[in-house]
């Protein structure tokens, strides 16, 4: 069956449709309900459903006879250590683990926080809690005190899984002094924080709440598999929000088994037993959906690479991971790609590597211009497939289904509605947009199986964030339009959260930091274009009267607030003191027109301006700033 014929089947019966995708897993009770509504009016599939997502990812495949199979390959240039893990001995190592967890009394409906860096015990902790029915939550190591203590106050864990530190390049980060400044400032006070002592740093293990890793494994018996109703959190994972508070989006169990069984092979084309890598972080949405649990429960290998694109040790750091262990599809985001290109922009590292394995190349978590997908396709000669989905999504909504058929990719474009997506493009009014018209990107509900099932302990916030302005639809967040042959092209958001490298993060939260210093009256955060990255954030600050501080001495104080706050993850950099922002007549300032001017982006002077002088003030004092592209004669 060709793409349009399975997508309209999808379309036609949505029930049927995904009911026969479910009967694909080894649910310990098949649903009768398989489309239905809770009591809150959201849609729920396979309501009366009962499985266990460790035992569909892991356990199944060593019955099967395939224990022996590679699950894991942990790869790390900055460890120098590298580690094959079969089925047979994953399934050992998250058995013990939950054993231990059931030890420190922690049971089915639990929460738990990890902040880990990108080791295998980061992957043996999900699982160990899927396996129990304990409700995870991974926050990025990356993340500063101030964010994990937001997370831990809105998911309020028994417990932390930690690891003694995190690398960087050659920079060992301690993660224990994070973790400990994080629960002292949460009004939150977790019962046990487990710690893995990695051989890099050896860390205290002294307050009444902690527990070394080892101690907490030595009497652990292993644990089975407890099953689970289909509507169970399996995982919480925050994402940034336009209020600048994390929204904790609420993933169930049975309908992202699911969904991600059905786009394993359907989007990505892989079968069982090959070896799939998404170069991404245990912290993010890939590394849930599709370095853990979609090639887990695909019965695929899956790589956990600790390292990065470039300088570990070199820009032919991904080739040499793909020749070696045979990668068969790459999953990164572009900001990868364009950094190995600035590097080696004529490929001459990937002489040095056997590629033949890989067949093709997915990139998601921004857009992907079209001169980065154009060198991947010279370079590397095989498809490259850029395609659209969320953290709220939890798997593709556009793309080019590889598994099902291979169609023509349009650079620019993140392709076609998968399966189970009605997307629309959208006026304001919720009139539907013409070809190549732009406006909202939205998708007619019921949304599919394995898409967010709420808001962390708020289904009123999840009514109005996503549901309520546009009735019938999901609201993305993303602005877009489509063409005449039915592709569709993101923009990027239509609100305050930026991408920055892959990485969602609002300017709000941002800006309510800065408006805090205390020479500062005003300010407008926002995210500029960035060759590299996609977006980075930059300041535009007015000063209270009657202070002097040096602009240079404003910027340091505010790049170290911002990094102290949020982390190195949000690449802020820039600070620029101007006289005045411009604003509406209403007083709201006018981001997207600063935004438009920093990018050098023509544009008209909105009518409802209170002074167009200022913009023209705010272009001398970014062009000497060189913040962006205002340098560019704009109109």
């Amino acid at each position: 069956m060709g793409y349009q014929a399975l997508y309209a089947a999808s379309m036609a019966d949505k029930a049927a449709f995904w009911a026969g995708q479910a009967r694909q897993l080894a649910w310990k009770r098949f649903p009768d309900n398989i489309l239905s509504q809770n009591d809150q009016g959201f849609t729920q599939w396979f309501a009366d459903g009962e499985l266990n997502m460790c035992e569909l990812a892991v356990d199944v495949h060593v019955a099967a006879g395939r224990g022996q199979q590679a699950a894991l390959i942990y790869d790390s240039p900055v460890a120098h250590s590298k580690m094959v893990i079969t089925y047979s001995q994953l399934q050992q190592q998250v058995a013990r683990l939950a054993g231990g967890l059931l030890g420190m009394g922690l049971a089915k409906g639990d929460s738990v926080v990890i902040y880990m860096p990108m080791i295998p015990e980061a992957v043996y902790s999900m699982l160990a809690c899927a396996r129990l029915g304990i409700i995870h939550s991974v926050v990025f190591g990356g993340f500063a005190p101030h964010e994990l203590a937001i997370r831990i106050e809105d998911i309020q864990p028994k417990a932390i899984l930690t690891a003694s530190c995190g690398i960087e390049f050659e920079k060992v980060i301690p993660y224990k002094p994070l973790v400990d400044q994080a629960i002292r400032e949460s009004a939150y006070k977790p019962a046990h924080v487990v710690v893995y002592q990695r051989p890099q740093l050896q860390v205290s293990v002294d307050h009444d709440h902690d527990l070394d890793w080892n101690d907490l494994l030595q009497h652990a018996e292993p644990a089975a598999p407890v099953p689970v109703p289909a509507t169970h959190p399996l995982y919480v994972l925050y994402t940034s929000g336009t209020t600048g508070r994390p929204k904790g989006i609420v993933r169930d169990t049975g309908g992202y088994a699911t969904a991600l069984y059905f786009s394993m092979s359907a989007v990505y084309g892989m079968q069982a037993g090959d070896v799939f890598w998404a170069a991404s972080d245990v912290g993010w949405v890939v590394g849930h959906s599709y370095m853990v649990y979609g090639p887990l429960l695909k019965g695929c290998t899956t790589v956990l690479y600790e390292g990065k694109p470039i300088k570990t040790p070199d820009a032919g750091a991904f080739w040499r991971v793909i020749s070696e262990h045979r990668v068969k599809a790459l999953f990164t985001a572009p900001t990868a790609i364009r950094a190995i290109k600035k590097e080696d922009p004529d490929g001459e590292l990937l002489a040095g590597y056997d590629l033949t394995c890989l067949e093709r190349l997915f990139l998601a978590g921004e857009r992907c211009d079209p001169p980065t997908l154009h060198w991947a396709e010279h370079m590397l000669h095989i498809p490259v497939i850029d395609h659209w989905w969320q953290t709220e999504s939890g798997w593709p909504m556009l793309g080019i289904m590889m598994g099902v058929e291979p169609l023509p990719v349009k650079a620019g474009s993140a392709g076609k509605p998968v399966c189970g997506y009605e997307v629309a493009i959208l006026h304001d009014d919720g009139s539907p947009c013409q070809p190549h018209e732009e406006g909202l990107v939205a998708v007619k509900l019921p949304l599919p199986p394995g898409t967010l099932a709420t808001l962390w302990n708020n289904d009123e916030g999840y009514r109005q964030s996503y549901l309520s302005q546009l009735p019938g639809y999901y609201l993305t967040g993303d602005g877009g339009y489509y063409d005449e042959d039915g592709y569709f092209y993101i923009m990027g958001r239509v609100d305050d959260v930026i991408n920055v490298a892959g990485h969602r993060l609002s300017t709000g939260e941002m800006e309510e930091m800065v408006a805090g210093h205390p020479a500062v009256a005003e300010c407008a955060v926002i995210g500029i274009a960035d060759d590299l990255r996609g977006q980075r954030p930059i300041a535009l600050v007015v000063l209270k009267d009657g202070q002097t501080i040096h602009e240079a001495d404003l910027e340091d104080e505010l790049v170290h607030l911002i990094r102290e706050q949020i982390g190195a993850v949000a690449y802020f950099r820039n600070a620029g003191v101007v006289k005045r922002l411009p604003k509406t007549r209403s007083g709201k300032i006018l981001r997207k027109t600063l935004r438009q001017m920093a990018d050098g982006v023509p544009f008209k002077t909105p009518s409802t301006i209170d002074d167009p002088a200022i913009l023209d003030e705010i272009k001398d004092r970014l062009r000497d700033r060189q913040l962006g592209n205002a340098f560019i004669e704009l109109v």
